[in-house]
C-alpha cells in the first residue's frame, strides 16, 4: 500500500542521521576498521549459512565495507549497518508456491549470535529478521548498543523473555519483535524508548497481562502500533485518558476483543491512516463516531461479528478511505448506495457476508481509483455478469485488477464487455449460474494471471483466443458443461501456466503424441475429460508437476516404464476409473497419496514405498499373497494412512507384521479370498478409524488385541466365519464406534448388555448367525439413535507434507428394505439396525421406540414374543420396519398409521389379530406384509365383521328350562382327547429323555424349513 510504503521509508531515512550509506559500489576512504572486520568474521564463524549469502565474508584483507549486507560510513570506515534478514521473506506469504518455501527456508543463517556485536560501537542499524536462531533468547548484549536506530529481529526464532536491557536502547526508533514463543512479564521497559516510532510486538505472549496501554500511552513519538495476535482482552483497554496523538498505523487483529468498547479509544484518535481490528469477536452494529475518523485511508473490520452496516449518508465522509475491509461478519439487509461515493477508494472487500442480499448499485460505476473488489460469498439476488459489467464500465474497469464474485448466485452469459478489463489480473467467477460459451474477448485480457470459472453452467468449447494470455498463471474452468476439442492452440502462449484445472467437463484433449507444451504446470486436473485411448505422454515433459489427476480419462493403455521413475517428483497422483492393464513394479519412490483403483491392474501385490501415505488399489485383479507387501524391511516403520486393497483376488492367511504399520487410519480388505484368523498384531493398530473384512473367509474369534483398537468408527467383518460369542469389550473399549457390522457370521450367545455403551452408534447388523437370549433393554442407550440430529460425513483426513489431502469418504453395506446398499456420501444420515435370522426370544423391548432417528429396524426370522410396542408410531424417522416370521400377538398399534416416511413394511406369519389400522399409510402397502396373520381390512382381502350376539331362546332366553342341562356328547369328546394326548404324545415325552430331544430337533427342523420357504416366497 502505497501510503505505507512512503511512511516506512520517511521513517527510514531519519534512521541515516546526516550519514551518506555506504555500498558495495562505494568508494570508502579508509576502509573497514579492522577490529570490526574480525568482529564481523566471529559472528558469520557461529552461523550456517547454506545459501552462501555470507560468502563475501572472507578471512583476507578484504575490506569488509564491500561485504553483502554491511554498509559503512564513507569517512570513518566504521560498521554502520547490517541488512542480513532472510532475502525470501517474502515467500512466506499465501500463495507461495513450494519452490519458494523451500528457497526461504534454505536462506535462513541459522545458529547463535556472538557478542563480537558489541565491537561494532558505531552500528545503527542491525537487522536479523526471518533467520533461525534456534530458540535462544534474545541477548541481553544487545541493550548496550547504545547508538542502535532501528532493530529487527522478526520472525528470527527467538523464545523466552524479552530482555528488558533493550529498554536502554534511547535512540531506537524502530522495534520489531513480532516473534512466536516470545513473552513479557511487564513491557515498562519501553517507557526509556521516547524516541520510538515503529513498535511491532505482534504474537508475544503474555502483554494482556501487563499494564500494556499505559506503557504505550506514554510513548509520544509512536506512529506505528501493531499489536497482532496477542491475546489482548477488553478488561485491559480501561484507561481515562488515552493520548496518542501521533499515533497514524493501529493493527490489533487476531485478538479476543468482544465488544465495541475499543472504540470508546480507538475513535478518538483522529489522526489514524490505518486502522485494523479484524479477526476478533466485535459485535453489534458498526459504531457511531467512526466516520469522524476522516484521516483513515485503511480500515479493516473483518472477520468480527458486526450484524449492520451504516446507512446511507454516513461514508461519504471517508473522503480519504482508500481500503475497506468489512468481510465474513453477519451484516445484513443491504449497502448503502454513498460507498460509491468513496472516489478514493482502492479496496473494497465485503465478501463472506452471506446474509447480505443485495444487487450492486449503478453509483458504484464512479469508484475510478478501485484496484481490487471482493464480494465473495454476498448474495447478488441472481444478478446478470453482464449488468455488473456495465456497472463498471462507467469508470471502475480503469484500474480495476482483481474482481472477485465467486458464490454470489450471479447468472447471465459471459459477453464481448469482459474484454474491456484491460487492467484485469485475477478474476473470480466461480460457483454461480453463468451459463453459455466463454466469449473469446477473454483473449483481450492481456494482464490476468489468475482465473477461475469453477463450477458454473458454462458450456461450449473453449475459445482458442484463451491461447493469447500470455501473463496466466492459475486457470480453473473445472465442473462446468465445457465439449468439443482441447487444441495446441489453446496454449499457444501460455509460458507462465503453472495450475491447470479443468476436471468435470467433457473435453477432448487433441494433440500429437510427441507434443511438447509451452508451460510447465506445478498442479493438472483433469478427472473425467478425454485423453485416451493412449496415455498421454506429453505430462512427462512437465519437470515441476506435483499433483496429477487423470482419472475417468478414458485411458485403456499400459503406462510406459518411464513414469514409474517420473511419478517420484509427484506429491498427489490419481489415475483411478480407466482401463490402465498391466504389473505395477516396485515402487520405491512414489507420492506421497497414489490412486490406482477401478482399473484393470493384475499381478501380485508390490513393494511400495514407506513414505506413502494413501495407497488405493481397490477394484483391480491383484492376485496372489499380501506378506511381501506387508512384511518386506520389518526393521523400518510405515508412514502409510489409509490402505485400500478391497474388490481384489487377493488370497492366502492375513501375516502376523502389522506392529509396523501402527500409522494406519484406514484398512479396508474386504471382498477378496483371505481365509484364517486374524493375526494379534492387528490389535496394534492404535489409529485405526475403519476396519473392514467383510466378504472373506476368516474364520476364528475376534482376537482379544482387538481391544487396542479404540479409535475405531467403522467395524466391518460381515460375511465370514468368525464363531464364539460377541465380546463384551467390544461396548467398553469402542467408544466412538459408529458402524458395527458382523453380519452372516456364526456369533452365538446372548448380546453383552456393554454393546449399549456404544452411544455414538449409527448403524448394527448383527444378523444372520445364531445369537439368542432377549434384546437388551438399554437399547435405547444408543444417543446417535435417539436424536434426528445429523453429524458430519464420515471424513478421514491425513497431511501429506504441508497440503492437507481428503483422504477416503467412509462406506458400508447396510441392509435396508430387504437388499445391502452401499453408502458413501450419505452414510452419516443412516440410522440402522438389523437383528434378523436368529434365535432372539422374549418380547420387544418398548425402550425401542426411544431411537426416535432410526430409519431401518430388522427383527425378523427370530422367535419374538408379545406385541408390538403401542408408541411405535413415535419413532416418526422409520422408514423400513420388519418384523416378519416371529410369534407376535395382539392387535397392530394405532399409532403406526402416522409413520409417514414409511416405504417398506412387514409384519407377515406372525399372531397378530384384528383389524389393520386405517389411515394413509398402511394401506398402501401389498397384502404380503401382513399375510399369515389373523388380521382383516384393507389392503387383505378379507373383511371385518362387526361382533353378533347369539339370538334370545323363548322363555326369555331359557332354553325351555334346562339352562343347566350338561351335553354329555361334548364332556365325552373332551374327556377322550385329553386322554389320548396325555397318554400317546405328553407321557412317553416326560419318560424318556431320548423322546424328548427326538420331537425338538424335529420340530427346529420344521421351523428352519418354513422359513426358508417364506423367504424364498418373500
Amino acid at each position: 500500500m502505497r501510503f505505507i510504503v512512503a511512511f516506512l521509508f520517511l521513517s527510514i531515512a531519519t534512521i541515516n542521521l546526516g550519514f551518506c550509506n555506504g555500498s558495495s559500489n562505494h568508494s570508502y576512504l579508509h576502509g573497514c576498521i579492522e577490529s570490526e572486520r574480525r568482529a564481523l568474521l566471529r559472528f558469520k564463524n557461529d552461523l550456517k549459512d547454506s545459501s552462501k549469502r555470507l560468502a563475501s565474508w572472507t578471512s583476507g584483507d578484504g575490506d569488509c565495507c564491500t561485504w553483502a549486507g554491511v554498509l559503512c560510513d564513507n569517512f570513518t570506515g566504521h560498521v554502520l549497518q547490517l541488512h542480513l534478514g532472510n532475502p525470501n521473506s517474502i515467500y512466506i506469504l499465501d500463495h507461495a508456491s513450494e519452490a519458494d518455501y523451500e528457497a526461504f527456508q534454505r536462506s535462513k543463517l541459522v545458529g547463535k549470535i556472538n557478542p563480537s556485536l558489541i565491537e561494532l560501537k558505531q552500528l545503527i542499524h542491525l537487522d536479523l529478521s526471518f533467520n533461525d536462531f534456534q530458540g535462544i533468547e534474545i541477548p541481553k548484549f544487545l541493550g548496550s548498543m547504545k547508538n542502535l536506530i532501528y532493530l529487527n529481529l522478526s520472525g528470527a526464532g527467538f523464545q523466552g523473555m524479552i530482555a528488558h536491557q533493550i529498554g536502554n536502547l534511547s535512540n531506537l526508533q524502530y522495534l520489531d519483535l513480532n516473534v512466536d514463543h516470545l513473552s513479557v512479564d511487564n513491557l515498562r521497559w519501553l517507557s526509556g524508548l521516547s524516541l520510538l516510532k515503529y513498535l511491532d510486538l505482534s504474537s508475544v505472549n503474555n502483554i494482556d497481562d501487563s499494564d500494556w496501554l499505559s506503557v504505550v500511552n506514554t510513548l509520544p513519538s509512536l506512529l506505528v502500533l501493531k499489536l497482532s495476535d496477542c491475546g489482548l482482552r477488553n478488561e485491559h483497554l480501561v484507561l481515562s485518558t488515552v493520548n496518542f496523538s501521533s499515533l497514524t498505523f493501529l493493527d490489533l487483529s487476531y485478538n479476543e476483543l468482544e465488544d465495541s468498547f475499543i472504540f470508546s479509544w480507538v475513535l478518538g484518535q483522529g489522526s489514524l491512516v490505518f486502522l485494523d481490528l479484524s479477526y476478533n469477536s466485535l459485535s453489534g452494529p458498526i459504531p457511531d463516531g467512526l466516520q469522524n475518523m476522516t484521516s483513515l485511508r485503511h480500515l479493516d473490520l473483518s472477520w468480527n461479528n458486526f450484524n449492520s452496516t451504516k446507512p446511507t449518508g454516513w461514508w461519504h465522509q471517508f473522503v480519504h478511505l482508500e481500503y475497506l475491509f468489512l468481510q465474513q461478519n453477519f451484516l445484513k439487509g443491504t449497502i448503502p448506495e454513498d460507498l460509491g461515493n468513496l472516489t478514493s477508494l482502492k479496496v473494497l472487500d465485503l465478501s463472506s457476508n452471506f446474509q447480505l442480499e443485495w444487487r450492486i448499485p449503478r453509483s458504484w460505476g464512479s469508484l475510478c481509483n478501485l484496484i481490487s473488489f471482493s464480494l465473495s460469498g454476498v448474495n447478488l439476488l441472481s444478478q446478470d455478469i453482464s449488468e455488473i459489467f456495465d456497472i463498471f464500465l462507467g469508470c471502475a474497469f480503469k484500474k480495476l485488477e482483481l474482481l472477485d464474485l465467486k458464490f454470489c448466485r450471479i447468472s447471465g452469459k459471459l459477453t464481448s464487455k469482459l474484454g474491456k478489463f484491460k487492467n484485469l489480473k485475477r478474476l473470480f467467477l466461480g460457483f454461480n449460474s453463468i451459463s453459455g460459451h466463454i466469449s473469446s474477448s477473454l483473449g483481450e485480457l492481456s494482464s490476468l494471471i489468475r482465473l477461475n470459472l469453477f463450477h458454473n453452467n458454462l458450456s461450449g468449447s473453449i475459445p482458442e483466443s484463451l491461447g493469447k494470455l500470455s501473463s496466466l498463471e492459475y486457470l480453473d474452468i473445472s465442473y462446468n458443461s465445457l465439449n468439443g476439442f482441447v487444441l495446441p492452440i489453446h496454449f499457444e502462449n501460455l509460458s507462465k501456466l503453472s495450475i491447470f484445472y479443468a476436471s468435470g467437463n467433457s473435453l477432448t484433449m487433441k494433440v500429437d503424441p510427441d507434443w511438447l507444451p509451452p508451460f510447465q504446470l506445478e498442479s493438472l486436473y483433469l478427472a473425467s475429460c478425454k485423453l485416451g485411448p493412449h496415455f498421454p505422454s506429453w505430462i512427462l515433459s512437465q519437470k515441476y508437476l506435483v499433483d496429477l489427476d487423470i482419472s475417468n480419462s478414458g485411458i485403456s493403455d499400459l503406462i510406459p516404464s518411464r513414469f514409474w521413475k517420473y511419478i517420484s517428483g509427484l506429491q498427489f497422483l490419481n489415475l483411478s476409473r480407466n482401463q490402465i492393464y498391466g504389473v505395477i513394479p516396485d515402487l520405491y519412490e512414489v507420492p506421497s497419496s497414489l490412486d490406482f483403483s477401478w482399473n484393470n491392474l493384475s499381478g501380485q501385490l508390490p513393494f511400495i514405498s514407506f513414505n506413502v501415505l494413501l495407497l488405493d488399489l481397490s477394484n483391480n485383479y491383484i492376485s496372489g499373497s499380501i506378506k511381501y507387501f506387508l512384511c518386506s524391511r520389518m526393521n523400518k516403520s510405515k508412514q502409510m494412512k489409509i490402505l485400500s486393497l478391497e474388490n481384489n483376488l487377493l488370497s492366502g492367511e492375513l501375516p502376523d507384521c502389522w506392529m509396523h504399520w501402527k500409522n494406519l487410519t484406514v484398512l479396508k480388505l474386504n471382498n477378496n479370498k483371505f481365509i484364517g484368523s486374524l493375526p494379534s498384531s492387528m490389535g496394534s493398530l492404535s489409529s485405526l478409524q475403519s476396519l473392514h473384512l467383510r466378504n472373506n473367509c476368516f474364520s476364528g474369534i475376534i482376537p482379544v488385541s482387538f481391544r487396542g483398537l479404540t479409535q475405531l468408527i467403522t467395524l466391518d467383518l460381515g460375511e465370514n466365519n468368525f464363531f464364539g460369542k460377541v465380546p463384551r469389550w467390544i461396548g467398553e473399549r469402542f467408544s466412538s464406534l459408529m458402524i458395527l457390522n458382523l453380519r452372516s457370521n456364526k456369533f452365538h450367545g446372548h448380546l453383552p448388555m456393554k454393546l449399549c455403551c456404544l452411544s455414538s452408534l449409527q448403524v448394527l447388523d448383527l444378523a444372520d448367525n445364531n445369537l439368542d437370549g432377549s434384546i437388551p433393554k438399554c437399547i435405547n442407550d444408543f444417543s446417535a439413535m435417539v436424536t434426528i440430529y445429523h453429524s458430519p460425513s464420515f471424513t478421514i483426513r491425513y497431511y501429506a507434507s504441508h497440503y492437507q489431502v481428503a483422504g477416503t469418504l467412509e462406506d458400508a453395506i447396510v441392509a435396508v428394505k430387504g437388499k445391502l446398499m452401499e453408502y458413501n456420501t450419505i452414510l452419516y444420515l443412516v440410522r440402522n439396525i438389523d437383528l434378523s435370522n436368529n434365535k432372539f426370544t422374549g418380547e420387544i423391548p418398548v425402550e425401542v421406540t426411544e431411537l426416535k432417528g432410526l430409519q431401518s429396524l430388522n427383527l425378523s426370522h427370530n422367535f419374538l414374543t408379545g406385541k408390538i410396542p403401542e408408541n411405535i408410531g413415535e419413532m416418526k424417522s422409520l422408514e423400513s420396519i420388519d418384523f416378519s416370521v416371529n410369534q407376535l400377538r395382539g392387535n397392530i398399534p394405532e399409532s403406526m398409521s402416522s409413520l409417514n416416511f414409511l416405504g417398506n413394511l412387514n409384519l407377515s406369519n406372525n399372531h397378530l389379530t384384528g383389524k389393520i389400522p386405517s389411515g394413509t399409510q398402511l394401506q398402501t402397502f401389498d397384502a404380503s406384509s401382513f399375510i399369515n396373520n389373523e388380521l382383516c381390512g384393507l389392503p387383505l382381502p378379507t373383511k371385518c365383521t362387526k361382533i353378533v350376539r347369539p339370538p334370545a331362546f323363548e322363555n326369555g332366553g331359557l332354553r325351555d328350562g334346562n339352562e343347566h342341562e350338561v351335553d354329555w356328547f361334548y364332556v365325552g369328546m373332551s374327556l377322550g382327547f385329553v386322554m389320548g394326548f396325555w397318554g400317546i404324545i405328553l407321557g412317553p415325552l416326560i419318560v424318556s429323555r431320548r423322546w424328548r430331544y427326538k420331537y425338538c430337533h424335529f420340530l427346529n427342523f420344521l421351523g428352519n424349513k418354513f422359513g426358508i420357504i417364506l423367504r424364498k416366497c418373500c
